[in-house]
């Protein structure tokens, strides 16, 4: 059965008072090119009262203390990222839809709706890498609704993002302003060393990836933390576990030959290593550092989870000294740069980042999942909570081809079910 959206044009929510103008600096991690791009996100939400309007007004008054996000971004010189405070504001779509949230499963993947139907989309004649940010609040016939969001990564870390979702949603529950106070201080953090200009961009070799999701409980992740405990004496954590699972089985499933090299990518979270230079909270800017891992595909598919766990946490710990010499000026501390081949994976960490604590006032949303599942450069694995009530980490998975698939999807299901 098919069902029409109808959107309404986007309109533009400016802030609720007049708010300083000028130009704005980015830091150098806002200014990394693993960040020039926005990122697409959806919450379901099973109940709302008139949320668009609601969220709408909510929005417009958060923009007074977060007036950097109503501006735009621009360039005067290449690399030179700023934010122009124009105060122009969010763009902002309301839309409904002629059924109820469990006709399309919640929501849930795969999606029962095009996923055009549930982000906002500024004005043709507007360019979007230049926004900060765009809203939809899709209604749905059963009083639920989806909250649509497009954020640039250049402003906000996905801790940022989150944090100012969570603003927002403070001042839908009737806060007078947000709890947390936000913080620009971009030029806090040190910029380092320039890289050399000129080098040729990385040519893109595009891979035909699938979409899966695997739900993994909280109980087998504490069993694999408890091994962990008695082989080693140490604590390892849930992104420890997960990570070494998902890469092992993918490494596995590919069957690559034992000598070849593969790759893990992630990006770890610096804030606090910058306590010194950032407040203790408020900062909604980037804060992540790229790290990464080789190792050969005999070693990965051969290991046992704890020896994949060890690689894991060294690299962790290689980062805080890596992290703070880059900071310093160290010009051979540059990011970890993994290679975009079918040989790498990278992971992303969004199970805790904030966005499903976001309350407007009707509870917090069923879930969560981004929506870029279009890309094909570069083979990935995003951590989010499962749908309520389970426990637990969803692994959304765009990392194998479609010859790998049930290789893949066996090796994990082992893992869940052992």
């Amino acid at each position: 059965m098919s069902y029409s959206v109808n959107k309404l044009a986007p309109e533009l929510v400016a802030a609720a008072e007049s708010t300083p103008s000028g130009r704005l600096p980015l830091s150098s991690l806002d200014r990394t090119a693993v960040v020039r791009l926005i990122v697409d996100l959806i919450l379901v939400f099973e109940q709302g009262v008139q949320p668009a309007k609601a969220i709408r007004a909510a929005l417009s008054r958060a923009l007074v203390a977060y007036y950097p996000v109503a501006g735009r971004i621009v360039e005067p010189l290449p690399g030179e990222t700023e934010v122009d405070c124009t105060g122009d504001g969010v763009w902002f779509v309301q839309a409904s839809l002629d059924c109820g949230l469990e006709d399309v499963n919640n929501l849930e993947h795969p999606l029962l709706l095009p996923r055009k139907d549930l982000i906002p989309y500024a004005p043709p004649d507007v360019i979007e890498g230049d926004l900060i940010f765009m809203m939809q609040v899709t209604e749905f016939t059963c009083s639920g609704f989806a909250l649509g969001i497009r954020f640039n990564h250049t402003v906000f870390d996905g801790l940022g993002a989150a944090q100012f979702l969570k603003a927002v949603a403070e001042i839908a529950r009737g806060h007078a302003r947000p709890v947390v106070h936000p913080v620009w201080s971009r030029d806090a953090i040190p910029g380092p060393p320039k890289l050399s200009p000129g080098l040729p961009l990385p040519s893109f070799e595009a891979f035909n990836l699938e979409n899966s999701v695997f739900d993994i409980p909280s109980d087998h992740i504490d069993a694999v933390k408890n091994q962990f405990w008695r082989e080693t004496g140490q604590k390892c954590s849930t992104f420890d576990v997960v990570t070494a699972t998902a890469w092992q089985c993918r490494t596995r499933a590919i069957c690559f030959d034992a000598h070849v090299d593969v790759h893990l990518g992630f990006a770890a979270n610096t804030r606090h290593l910058l306590r010194g230079l950032l407040p203790q909270e408020g900062y909604y800017g980037n804060c992540v550092y790229p790290m990464g891992i080789k190792a050969k595909a005999g070693t990965i598919a051969g290991s046992s989870p704890v020896e994949v766990i060890e690689l894991i946490r060294d690299a962790k710990e290689r980062m805080s000294t890596k992290f703070l010499d880059w900071m310093m000026g160290d010009a051979e501390a540059d990011p970890d740069k993994v290679p975009l081949e079918y040989g790498t994976l990278v992971v992303l960490d969004w199970s805790r980042v904030g966005f499903s604590e976001v309350n407007y006032g009707w509870g917090e949303p069923t879930h969560v999942a981004p929506l870029n599942d279009d890309h094909n450069f570069v083979p990935s694995c995003i951590y989010l909570q499962p749908s309520k009530p389970k426990q637990g980490v969803r692994l959304l998975t765009r990392c194998v081809q479609k010859e790998h698939l049930p290789a893949f999807t066996e090796e994990t299901m082992n893992f869940v079910h052992n």
